[in-house]
């Protein structure tokens, strides 16, 4: 793909592409999954050892009953989520708030798990002892998929459902004990639409020349809209 024919310049997609979790029933086109593909393997990785590996699940066999492995933790993780997180008191309850909307979306993200049109595990395989520094050479490649993802139209969301049936879903895919499963990525063509994301205000994010201390230059773009979600400005 031409960087002409992209949907969205660079920028644009970065501040625009949302987590997606509804998904039209339509396939993703193996032209589209491989250029998907491709932007995430250009990735930077330590030492530039390239250690990513994707594994893509379709509709063959192993990837339709990996599928419903996930689909079932995902269900299952998401029931105790809604207790421990409080979706189900409060302002959970009510259908206009952020919160209420947000369950609803994730409800039927797992209620619907097994139609996702694609889900991709990204994986690194380790040359070293598990560190928390490893993420650094997977996960770049990560938000590069989900970004050539939103260039072409398409959509998806980075997830951890996997992590309650990973022992099944390794002995099923036969995945190494030396590989590390970074995470469930579900693509598709979204129900909805990307638009601006909101986030903190820039000046609560960006400190210089030590903690707590804010600028008067990191400044939002004009007409950026924010959340109130996340940790306190100045824990």
């Amino acid at each position: 793909m031409s960087p002409s024919e992209e949907t969205v310049g660079l920028l644009e997609g970065i501040a625009t592409t949302r987590a997606i979790r509804r998904f039209r029933p339509e396939p993703v086109s193996e032209d589209a999954l491989a250029t998907m593909l491709f932007a995430a393997s250009r990735a930077p990785s330590g030492s530039n050892r390239q250690p990513f590996r994707f594994l893509v699940l379709r509709d063959g066999p192993r990837a339709l009953a990996a599928r419903a492995l996930i689909g079932r933790g995902a269900r299952e993780q998401w029931t105790r989520k809604v207790v421990s997180d409080g979706y189900d008191r409060g302002s959970g309850t009510r259908p206009d708030t952020p919160k209420a909307r947000m369950a609803a979306a994730m409800a039927h993200f797992v209620e619907t798990f097994e139609s996702v049109p694609v889900i991709v595990l990204p994986c690194l395989v380790r040359y070293r002892e598990p560190n928390p520094a490893e993420g650094g050479s997977i996960y770049p490649a990560c938000q590069n998929l989900l970004l050539a993802a939103r260039a072409l139209g398409y959509g998806g969301v980075l997830t951890g459902w996997h992590r309650l049936v990973e022992p099944d879903l390794r002995r099923l895919l036969e995945i190494p004990d030396g590989v590390f499963i970074a995470g469930t990525i579900a693509l598709g063509r979204p129900q909805g639409r990307h638009g601006p994301v909101r986030r903190q205000p820039l000046r609560d994010m960006v400190f210089e020349d030590g903690w707590g201390e804010t600028t008067t230059w990191a400044v939002d773009p004009p007409g950026t809209r924010h959340t109130d979600a996340g940790p306190p400005t100045h824990p």
